[in-house]
């Protein structure tokens, strides 16, 4: 299975950078969200699957490296690559947009590879950090993407842009982009902190009623 998932990971990656991003309009909002949320909710939990328990799982490295430090660096990362600035400096040079792309998956995959990962010991409490940890991420995507979705007036650039051979005004596709951070973005990382906290609560039920039965 995980290798299956690392591949999978690195499958989707190859489809992004490879034939999304170089071949789509990349001043379109919409497009920069479908690549950014196949990277941080797609890619990087498939990729953080496949390395957990190898020589790559860095929380099992770095007991400090916590999914609660990893979630607001994401956050970070998130909020800053969305700053009108700084998305116009990304639309226009290609060096530019692949440093964004690789914070996006470092970032993502940081916050992944901490929940999922690490060693026997402590998982109980890192599972329970790991969902509270999704749960923010899931929060704060949800207001960007509100604010994205809601926003009365475009953001980001002034003209009509090709997404998928649609056309779309300014600030339909970036009603759009937002849109899509709250289906896939909010909606990925409320399921993983969820799973987390069941597969918890799971544990510590199993491990009480064996020592009752014992």
């Amino acid at each position: 299975m995980k290798v299956a998932s690392l591949a999978a990971g690195v499958i989707l990656l190859m489809v992004l950078w490879g034939a999304l991003l170089p071949f789509a309009d990349r001043t379109s909002f919409t497009i920069h969200m479908i690549a950014h949320m196949g990277v941080v909710a797609g890619a990087a939990p498939l990729i953080a699957i496949g390395l957990s328990g190898t020589r790559l799982d860095l929380p099992a490295r770095l007991p400090w490296f916590s999914p609660i430090v990893a979630s607001l660096a994401e956050l970070l990362a998130v909020w800053t690559w969305h700053i009108p600035a700084l998305r116009a400096l990304s639309e226009s040079t290609v060096a530019i947009a692949s440093i964004e792309q690789l914070i996006f998956l470092v970032a993502g995959l940081a916050l992944w590879l901490s929940c999922l990962g690490g060693l026997g010991a402590g998982r109980d409490g890192r599972r329970m950090a790991g969902a509270v940890g999704l749960l923010f991420t899931s929060m704060h995507m949800t207001l960007l993407g509100a604010l994205l979705a809601l926003s009365p007036r475009p953001l980001y650039g002034n003209g009509e842009v090709t997404c998928f051979g649609l056309s779309l005004s300014p600030i339909g596709d970036q009603q759009a982009g937002g849109v899509i951070m709250l289906l896939v973005g909010a909606a990925v990382y409320l399921a993983g902190g969820v799973s987390l906290l069941a597969t918890t609560l799971n544990s510590n039920g199993l491990e009480t009623s064996g020592r009752r039965g014992w």
